[in-house]
């Protein structure tokens, strides 16, 4: 790729999120010309319920659980943690194969793993039908919407959420306030529903020019519950149809917009409950927080 096929050339992008993602996706967005700006928007704490969370680990290290829901590597990062065992007549359900390979990494199994889409609405929908009776530990961030528990409550599962961590706003640099405002900072990327409160409440409103990229449509709901304009969307909630996403705009705005605009469309009666809400800054694919 030459200097002048690079569509995001000198672009300056906001990435809100850290960590080794961030890293990834900053490198994915100078192979196309763009100046990526990481700012983390958010970030993870300790459960505001500790007895509870510690209550749900014990009965699940004594066998009183026949399936653990984990949907993020941040969940995996909680039992590493308390340095839980899992029992192994306990199945281990992960919301996607990013989510499973950080199990597998820690040292966990991973006996279901849904295929067509990682999200916990896939994750209900592809439920093995020979298990649908148990019960199931759901451990989450607290701001997790009832997605999993509702889906697997209504298969006839006795599903219970309890709250692994909390997901917390970041303060943003004032210079990146700034650059934002004016315009100077080009793209923001939209990683889930968190990252889009968090733009709303610390950056809006953004300049008509500047370019809204989210992750997945789920997200897109999100940003503009919050007030935002979307203007792109990707396909997965990868880093690599995100930044695809963003090409595929600054190549064919206008197809782009209309593209967005039928996602919005399609999505605003079924959104609600589309996705799981709990996601880590160090995977490359992200669920939704």
């Amino acid at each position: 790729m030459t200097l002048t096929e690079k569509p995001l050339r000198g672009w300056r992008v906001l990435v809100p999120r850290g960590g080794k993602w961030g890293d990834n996706i900053a490198a994915d967005l100078r192979s196309y010309g763009a100046i990526p700006v990481i700012a983390p928007m958010i970030n993870f704490a300790s459960s505001g319920d500790a007895p509870a969370l510690e209550a749900a680990l014990a009965e699940l290290q004594d066998g009183h659980f026949d399936w653990i829901v984990v949907t993020s590597a941040t969940t995996v990062d909680v039992l590493m943690s308390q340095r839980v065992t899992i029992p192994p007549q306990t199945k281990v359900a992960a919301v996607g194969e990013t989510t499973g390979a950080a199990l597998s990494l820690a040292g966990y199994r991973v006996d279901y793993v849904p295929e067509a889409d990682n999200s916990a609405r896939g994750l209900v929908k592809e439920w093995p039908q020979a298990e649908i009776t148990g019960r199931v530990l759901i451990p989450q961030s607290d701001i997790a919407e009832p997605t999993l528990v509702s889906g697997l409550t209504e298969l006839g599962l006795d599903a219970q959420f309890v709250s692994a961590y909390r997901t917390v706003g970041v303060p943003v640099a004032d210079n990146v306030r700034t650059d934002v405002a004016s315009g100077r900072i080009r793209a923001v990327l939209v990683t889930s529903g968190s990252v889009a409160r968090q733009i709303a409440t610390q950056l809006a409103p953004l300049p008509d020019a500047t370019v809204l990229a989210c992750i997945g449509p789920r997200t897109a709901f999100d940003a503009r519950a919050a007030g935002l304009s979307v203007h792109a969307i990707a396909e997965t909630r990868s880093a690599t149809s995100l930044v695809e996403a963003l090409v595929e705009f600054a190549q064919n705005p206008d197809t782009a917009d209309s593209v967005a605009a039928s996602i919005h469309t399609t999505t605003s009666e079924t959104a609600p409950g589309d996705t799981s809400p709990a996601g880590s800054a160090t995977q490359n694919i992200l669920p939704e927080v």
